[in-house]
């Protein structure tokens, strides 16, 4: 007899504590998560690059307080540099530095200060995540939704070509962070799309593969109890 009988059985054999149903609770949302955890991770992302891009549109219609809550949230993730970051509702959606308001603000050579520009009615309000950013985790989501249509029939991206698709961007950003030479916007979009393809490409049949035997197992395991 098993030391430790299934959950069921304990539920049957006397009335279902706090931590007995606490713990078919846990149990139920594993399994969810087993079969969802695609869409789970495709919303995911969607609303990681969704939230950026609703801050300027929520400054452009006055509602300053919910853009701001974003942008706030979003600071510790990002740079959120105005030079390197997308602007909404302007005449241009990427500006240089010297293209940027002369406010004190927009034009300091404090990082922690410019960043603190989210624009204004003139050029615009910038996304809450750089160019990059923008960039990865949009790739990431439209990947995603890439391996739900193809899934089972997109090939595993073996190790050694992932490296093709990441050494661009640490090769553009390693190269712009220590000063031997300046990015452009077209660059760190091709760059970042390139990574997040990539990742997502490479870990998800991995995900996938790890899932499935996972409820295999589970599924095994209880029909043994049964």
């Amino acid at each position: 007899m098993d030391k430790y009988p299934p959950l069921e059985m304990r539920i049957q054999e006397k009335k279902p504590s706090f931590f007995l149903k606490l713990e078919q609770v846990i149990e139920r949302g594993v399994v969810w998560f087993l079969h969802h955890w695609l869409a789970f991770f495709n919303l995911l992302f969607l609303l990681y690059v969704g939230l950026p891009l609703l801050a300027p549109v929520l400054m452009e219609v006055g509602a300053e307080t919910p853009a701001n809550v974003i942008y706030t949230m979003y600071r510790p993730a990002c740079h959120q540099l105005p030079e390197r970051s997308f602007f909404l509702f302007g005449p241009s959606p990427v500006y240089e530095r010297s293209e940027l308001p002369a406010n004190g603000v927009a034009d300091s050579d404090n990082i922690f200060v410019r960043r603190q520009y989210i624009g204004d009615p003139e050029h615009g309000y910038k996304v809450a995540i750089c160019e990059r950013d923008v960039a990865i985790y949009g790739s990431m989501f439209l990947m995603g939704l890439l391996f739900a249509l193809m899934r089972g029939r997109l090939p595993r991206l073996k190790a050694r070509y992932l490296l093709l698709f990441v050494l661009p961007m640490a090769i553009d950003g390693g190269t712009q962070l220590i000063g031997l030479r300046s990015s452009s916007w077209l660059l760190r979009v091709v760059t970042g799309t390139l990574f997040g393809v990539g990742l997502i490409w490479f870990a998800y049949p991995y995900i996938e593969t790890s899932m499935r035997q996972t409820l295999l197992r589970q599924q095994t395991l209880k029909g043994h109890d049964d």
